[in-house]
């Protein structure tokens, strides 16, 4: 029995030893990334910054962070931070974004509250940590800028997953329920008032391919930019309007998209008005897209229901045969 007692406090005291230096390393490797943020230029501050979970985890908690990135303009305050770690399996993260938080842009000020907004990640074993999978949770999520919009979202789920042989390639699920977009937006869209408030509803599948992988260099440098998107499914429930959509689309080094997806749509009619009001649709096009919909959508049998292709092609759209305008540059900052 002593011998047991003596073999037990020995491997105790043994872990203890390798938890203190691991969460001495730990907290001195995520103040020297800080570090390293400010000699490049950046605003990367915090009140307090300390590693706590004896003894099975490894949690970084930071007080007071601001973080602001000079070459996109983009910062970020947090009142309090957290990634947590299990001391056995440091490659797998835990994030916890707190309940108010702050985004600024260089047009903006957005803050950012919430009941609960955590993510899961898990980064591949090596130097610059590319991500292998990642899962986010979002409930109550309540946007405020200062440019006097207020947009909320009632629940979230987006999870991404590395695909096996490429590692520039994610699959990405994204569901999203009782989104209330700013008030302003939606009258912009639609001044006679018929959309609802409450956007019900959107799920997307998709496989999306970059030109660099997601790594600490995504965001100490530069993010990657995308070069396909492979569109499963999108479907999107807003009032009385129903859209289903499926493709691919292969992106240029400028952005420029170039493919096809089928966009199914129900109360087309009130897409086209829309695409027009949020400048998607050229004004000047949209009696000859509405003529040649509604005989697209007669010759199908149900004059509320239209089942065509979306074109890119030389930095322009069309839809079906019709040309509706220059296609969006897809670009991330």
């Amino acid at each position: 029995m002593r011998k047991l007692i003596v073999i037990t406090l020995v491997l105790a005291g043994l872990w203890a030893g390798y938890w203190w230096v691991g969460a001495g390393a730990t907290e001195r490797g995520y103040i020297g990334w800080l570090d390293e943020r400010r000699a490049e230029g950046w605003v990367a501050d915090y009140d307090s910054l300390r590693v706590q979970g004896f003894p099975n985890r490894f949690d970084m908690v930071a007080e007071g962070l601001s973080l602001a990135d000079p070459d996109t303009g983009l910062a970020w305050d947090a009142e309090s931070f957290q990634i947590l770690t299990l001391s056995y399996k440091p490659n797998h993260l835990i994030a916890v974004w707190p309940g108010v938080q702050r985004l600024s842009t260089p047009d903006q000020k957005i803050d950012i509250t919430s009941t609960d907004f955590k993510g899961s990640l898990v980064v591949d074993p090596s130097p610059n940590l590319p991500l292998n999978r990642a899962s986010f949770v979002i409930e109550d999520l309540a946007l405020t800028s200062s440019q006097d919009w207020i947009a909320k979202l009632g629940h979230a789920n987006i999870a991404t997953r590395q695909v096996e042989g490429q590692e520039n390639a994610h699959e990405l699920h994204f569901e999203a329920k009782n989104l209330v977009p700013a008030s302003s937006f939606v009258q912009s869209l639609s001044p006679e008032g018929v959309l609802p408030p409450v956007f019900e509803g959107v799920t997307l599948k998709a496989k999306l391919g970059f030109d660099a992988p997601w790594d600490l260099l995504a965001i100490e440098r530069a993010r990657p930019q995308p070069t396909e998107i492979d569109l499963q499914l999108l479907t999107a429930k807003w009032g009385e309007m129903n859209l289903r959509m499926a493709g691919n689309v292969t992106i240029d080094a400028a952005g420029v998209p170039e493919g096809e997806i089928t966009v199914k749509a129900e109360n087309w009619r009130q897409m086209v008005t829309l695409a027009k009001s949020s400048g998607l649709l050229d004004p000047a096009f949209e009696s000859t897209v509405m003529g040649a919909l509604g005989l697209i959508a007669g010759l199908s049998g149900d004059p509320e229901t239209i089942d065509v292709p979306l074109g890119f092609s030389g930095g322009y759209m069309t839809l079906g045969p019709l040309p509706i305008g220059r296609a969006p540059v897809v670009r991330l900052r």
